[in-house]
């Protein structure tokens, strides 16, 4: 069963002005979709065929190119959509943020840590905010469209928050200034999706 392009669960100027409304567009319609595609394209026709996405991400021959970059793609922006929201933003509460001050000291230290790992990817990847069975969380970074899904990429867990800083993510706003974007991508942090997705896999 082939995989679908997930629906935005907002509109490309809900963000503005931290995410712009063409940055928005184009990051979706051309190459989430072109991940989708390509994802498509590289299972058709294998076991990986009738699998979800994380199974075939926790199972993946890191040597697949084709699976490794465009299931990653696919996965990581599917992820990336659903914890940005319009009138988000603030910090985490509950158990996530008890979660947070126990591995971090504060919001305000998780903040400059994550800040940092995406601020020190050199050239594309995504920083990330991960749940290990318990309850633990920890900050992580991966190269290109990798993920803690996969194996022996050097951090673990669950995913529940991650930021692209792909270039594609905020050149057109942004330019080089990739520590402008990531100051405004707390700002659209919908920590209420991040809780759901804390709880669910701690």
């Amino acid at each position: 069963m082939a995989f679908e392009l997930p629906k935005l669960p907002y509109a490309y100027d809900a963000l503005e002005p931290n995410i712009d409304a063409r940055t928005m567009e184009i990051h979706y319609t051309k190459h989430h979709n072109g991940y989708t595609t390509k994802l498509n394209a590289a299972i058709e026709g294998t076991p990986l065929a009738n699998k979800g996405i994380k199974e075939i991400l926790a199972n993946l021959d890191m040597a697949n190119k084709a699976v490794r970059n465009n299931g990653g793609g696919f996965y990581n922006h599917s992820l990336f959509w659903e914890i940005m929201g319009p009138n988000a933003g603030g910090a985490a509460t509950g158990e996530l943020a008890a979660a947070i001050n126990s591995a971090f000291g504060s919001f305000d230290s998780f903040k400059e840590k994550f800040s940092n790992a995406a601020g020190t990817v050199f050239g594309s990847g995504w920083a990330w905010l991960c749940v290990h069975k318990g309850g633990k969380v920890e900050i992580c970074a991966t190269p290109n469209q990798d993920n803690p899904l996969m194996p022996k990429v050097g951090c673990g867990g669950h995913p529940i928050l991650g930021l692209d800083v792909w270039e594609h993510a905020y050149y057109l706003n942004y330019q080089n200034r990739r520590p402008d974007y990531i100051t405004s991508f707390f700002n659209v942090i919908n920590w209420s999706k991040v809780a759901e997705y804390y709880a669910a896999n701690k």
